[in-house]
Order: structure tokens, then C-alpha cells, then sequence
């Protein structure tokens, strides 16, 4: 009986990692989707109208609901009451729609409608929420900002709802196994993801030699279709695994309120919370503006139209080289034999630097950016085997901290001072965001597979939502804080590749410097308490 019981889908190796690529993938598409319009913010001045305050206003929109519509704790608690695969079905479905209606509001349908009238004449004034000075509209923004900012509002209830039920699913599937490995690379999957928009949405905005903004967005609605079918195949995955467990979604003790009770007077989640918002913060508001920043602070010379470098061709071959870089540095983790790892990983280095040079060809700073995923691929999976194996979770944090705030302060005061220097300017700028991709693995890899150390079982998913809405707050406000800073310290700044991006990026700096100390103070407080987030995950 009790060898039955243990050869379940969660037993096969095989079958829990594809588990985790099911989930990973779904990921995957909505990273692409949530940062589509992040490298061509130059095309959407030149196009709709919208300045860095509309587009940050806009960027900003997508948490909105979940922070000040608490929407994200009542999707803690649907996860928790509903389990796994109903959350994660709902969470793609309402990804889907936000999606579409975002893609309508950029759409050349859109310009001249009845629509477009209703919204330039209303949503100038929100009660309450203008006076509190939160409002995700304004008077003078352009309608189609308003409109997308609804559809990525939309987007944002099922993102979120999606990273938490993506957390609470590994942790289902391998609890007690290498579950800071899994952990590690599904965000090193999903990290592809913001790599991939940034090489294909400027690609679908200029197809054919003209330039429409509709189309990049239409691309991450298909991909978000792919979204929704990855989930129902978990769906039924995970349906197979609870008959064989006997496990149910439902829990025998169900979700209460006071549970949320519990999580809070815990100072460690406190900690790690404040960590989470201060940390992401000054991530992903930055991939918003990165590329406009490289824009500004670079010299790039557009090749000549009849040359090979500017053929879209270019793209495709640049992307599979991206992948290759990713495949390789990924798979060299998983080698035992010392050959087929070292082999693997100087393929991986060479991509790399095939890649880079291309796109120092291509002089485009969205391809330049886009290597930022890429050496975290390659080694958030080897911290997440290391923290599993290992631990120092605390530590890993504090030193990801540290290199945030060194990257941050680089783009600030180093990058600008190369202005003029092609290639010099180039090589910072890869550097940097090589390092600050490292960062981003270090951080997250220990991060969330701490978080089941600090809460009990039964209320995981509502305490990643509280999490995820607590570091909601600041991606809601960052965004918008960098487009009205940027706006600010750039008056009468017409063209978008002559912004001063200085007083942003030290601002994101504080934040690292910030995360630096609740990072140290998280150390003092885990050997105090004996938490256990300095102990590996898989116990000898």
C-alpha cells in the first residue's frame, strides 16, 4: 500500500518538472505581455501622444486594482479555498481579457470612436482617489492611455493572481525536494520572457517599414491565448495528481479571516515583504523606462537601411542565438559529467558574445537590453540547487541588494559619461545589465522559497498575497513616480532620446540601498529566531 502511495505524478522527476514547464511557460507569455510596450515608449510619443507621465500613469495602472481594491488578498483567498489549477485557469482567462481590451485602446480602431470620445470627456476626476492623489487617471491624459490603462488593470488582477498560484503550485509539487531549484527556474524562464519583448515588440511595431503599435501588443494577446491552454493542461495534471494522493483542493480546515492575523504579527514576513516591494520596485519599474534610458545615455548610429544589420531577418537570428545562450547555461546546471558541463557552458559564453556583438551592430537598444535575462538563466538555477543543498538565503539577499544599488548608481553617473564612445558606452551598458540580471536571480531565488519557513502550510498562498500586495504598492507607484520625475527634471524635452534619466536612477538606487538594510537587519532577526533561512531546503 505504501509503495502505491508513493509512485505518483509527484514521485516522477519527470512528471513534476513538467508540472513546473507548464506553469513556467504560462509565466513566460505574461512577462512578454506586461512589459509590451516598454521598449517602443519612443513610438508611442511619436504615435498616441503619450508623454513619460501618460506612459507611466499607464504603466503604473496594471497593480492598481490590486492594491487599492485589495484584489490580490481576495485572490489569496480564492487560491487557498479553490486550490491550484481553478486559480491558475481563472488567473490566464483574466489575463486574456485585460489583454485584448489593452490591444483595442492602442489599435488605429480606436482613434475617432465613440469610445475614444467617452473617455477624453470622463475619468478626468475620481473622487477620493484624486484627492488621496492615487488616481490611475487624469485630466489631459490621452483617451487611449485611459483605455489601455483599464485593460492592463484588467491584466494586472490576473498577473498577480498567476505569480502567487505559480509559488503555492511548486511548492506543491516539491515541497521537500529541490524546490528553490524549481523555484529558481521557472523566474529564469519566465525572465525570457522580458528578453523576448524586448527583440520582438519593436519587431512587430516597424514589420514592413511601418510603424504600428497595435501589432506588438496583438502578439502578446496571442501569446497569452498560449497562456490559457498551458494552464488547462495543468489543469488536468494536477486534477490526476489529487486522485492519486487523495489530497483535495479544498482544505479540511478551511481559509478565515484571522489567518491573515497570524501571517502579519510575524516581524520575519514583515521583512521579507518590505524586502520584496523595495526590491522589485526598483526592478520593474526600471524595465519600463530601460530602454528610453539606453536611448539617451548611448551613442547609436542606425545602420544603413540596405545593410544586412538592418534587415528584420536579423531578429529571428538574434533570438536564436538568445536562445541557445539560455538553453546551454540552463542545461550546464543539470550536468554530472565535467566535459558535457564546461562544454556546455562555453557554448553558452560564446552565444553570449555572439549576441552582444550583434547587437552592438544593430545599434538598438532594445536588443542591447535584452541581454538582461540572460546570465540569470544560466545561474539562478545553480543558487536555487545551492540554497537547496546549502541555504544562506539571508546572505543571498543582502548581496543582491548590494549589486542593485552598484548597477543603479553605474547608469546614473559611469554610463552618461560615455556619451560620444560607441563602443566604450556599449560594453558599460552590457556589463551592467548582465550584473543587474545576476542581481535579479539572487534576490528572488532565495526570497520566495523562504517564505513557507515563515507560515504555516495551510495559509501559503494567502501570505504570498500579502506579499505580492504589499510589493503591488510599489510597482503601482514607481512607474508613475520615474515618468512624472522624468517629466519634471526635463522641462521643455520634447525628443524622447534626450531624457536625463540621473534623478530616477538614484531614486531606484535608494531603494536598493534601503532593501541593503532590512537584508542585514532579516540576518540578525533569522539567528535570533531561528527561522532557518540561512539552512538548506532539502534536509540530510
Amino acid at each position: 500500500m505504501t509503495q502505491a502511495i508513493q509512485k505518483t505524478l509527484r514521485d516522477s522527476a519527470a512528471m513534476r518538472w513538467t508540472a513546473l514547464l507548464l506553469l513556467a511557460m504560462a509565466m513566460f507569455c505574461s512577462y512578454i505581455f506586461m512589459d509590451i510596450l516598454s521598449p517602443i515608449k519612443d513610438l508611442m510619443q511619436e504615435t498616441r501622444g503619450w508623454d513619460s507621465t501618460a506612459f507611466g500613469t499607464m504603466q503604473g495602472s496594471e497593480v492598481f486594482l490590486n492594491v487599492f481594491v485589495f484584489f490580490l488578498i481576495f485572490a489569496g483567498i480564492i487560491l487557498d479555498k479553490m486550490g491550484v489549477r481553478f486559480t491558475a485557469v481563472l488567473s490566464a482567462a483574466v489575463m486574456l481579457v485585460g489583454a485584448c481590451v489593452k490591444w483595442y485602446a492602442v489599435s488605429d480602431g480606436f482613434i475617432g470612436s465613440s469610445l475614444e470620445t467617452w473617455f477624453n470627456n470622463n475619468l478626468n476626476y475620481i473622487p477620493g482617489f484624486d484627492e488621496l492623489g492615487v488616481s490611475p487617471f487624469y485630466e489631459g491624459m490621452p483617451a487611449s492611455a485611459k483605455f489601455a490603462a483599464c485593460g492592463f488593470m484588467i491584466f494586472g488582477c490576473g498577473c498577480e493572481m498567476a505569480g502567487i498560484t505559480v509559488s503555492r503550485g511548486i511548492v506543491k509539487w516539491f515541497k521537500g525536494r529541490e524546490m528553490a531549484l524549481a523555484m529558481g527556474s521557472e523566474m529564469a524562464l519566465a525572465r525570457l520572457g522580458v528578453a523576448t519583448c524586448m527583440i520582438f515588440s519593436p519587431f512587430f511595431a516597424r514589420l514592413g517599414g511601418e510603424v504600428s503599435v497595435s501589432r506588438s501588443v496583438a502578439f502578446g494577446v496571442v501569446l497569452m491565448c498560449i497562456a490559457l491552454i498551458m494552464t488547462i493542461v495543468y489543469f488536468f495534471m494536477d486534477q490526476k495528481l489529487d486522485a492519486q494522493t487523495g489530497e483535495a483542493e479544498e482544505k479540511d480546515d478551511p481559509f478565515k479571516v484571522s489567518d491573515i492575523g497570524k501571517i502579519l504579527s510575524d516581524s520575519g514576513f514583515w521583512i521579507v515583504a518590505l524586502l520584496c516591494v523595495l526590491y522589485y520596485s526598483a526592478i520593474f519599474p526600471f524595465q519600463k523606462y530601460a530602454v528610453n534610458m539606453l536611448q539617451c545615455n548611448l551613442t547609436l548610429t542606425p545602420p544603413e537601411a540596405d545593410s544586412f544589420w538592418a534587415k528584420p531577418d536579423v531578429t529571428i537570428i538574434q533570438y536564436v542565438i538568445m536562445l541557445i545562450v539560455a538553453a546551454t547555461g540552463f542545461a550546464s546546471n543539470f550536468q554530472k559529467k565535467s566535459a558535457t558541463k564546461y562544454g556546455l557552458l562555453a557554448m553558452s559564453v560564446i552565444a553570449l558574445i555572439t549576441y552582444c556583438y550583434m547587437g552592438f551592430m544593430r545599434q538598438s537598444a532594445e536588443s542591447i537590453f535584452a541581454v538582461f535575462p540572460l546570465l540569470a538563466v544560466l545561474i539562478t538555477p545553480i543558487l536555487g540547487s545551492y540554497l537547496d543543498h546549502h541555504g544562506k538565503a539571508a546572505t543571498m539577499l543582502v548581496l543582491g541588494s548590494l549589486l542593485l544599488i552598484g548597477c543603479h548608481l553605474t547608469f546614473a553617473f559611469v554610463l552618461p559619461m560615455f556619451k560620444g564612445n560607441a563602443v566604450g558606452g556599449i560594453i558599460i551598458a552590457y556589463t551592467t545589465i548582465l550584473v543587474l540580471g545576476a542581481s535579479f536571480s539572487l534576490v528572488p531565488a532565495s526570497l520566495w522559497p523562504s517564505v513557507p519557513k515563515l507560515v504555516d502550510a495551510k495559509v501559503i498562498g494567502s501570505a504570498y498575497a500579502l506579499i505580492f500586495w504589499i510589493q503591488n504598492i510599489g510597482l503601482w507607484l514607481f512607474p508613475l513616480l520615474i515618468g512624472k520625475v522624468l517629466d519634471a527634471t526635463n522641462p521643455g524635452v520634447t525628443d524622447p532620446t534626450q531624457f536625463d534619466y540621473t534623478a530616477p536612477l538614484v531614486m531606484l538606487a535608494s531603494l536598493g540601498v534601503a532593501a541593503l538594510l532590512l537584508g542585514l537587519l532579516l540576518k540578525v532577526v533569522d539567528k535570533k529566531k531561528g527561522i532557518g533561512l540561512e539552512e538548506p531546503n532539502i534536509k540530510a
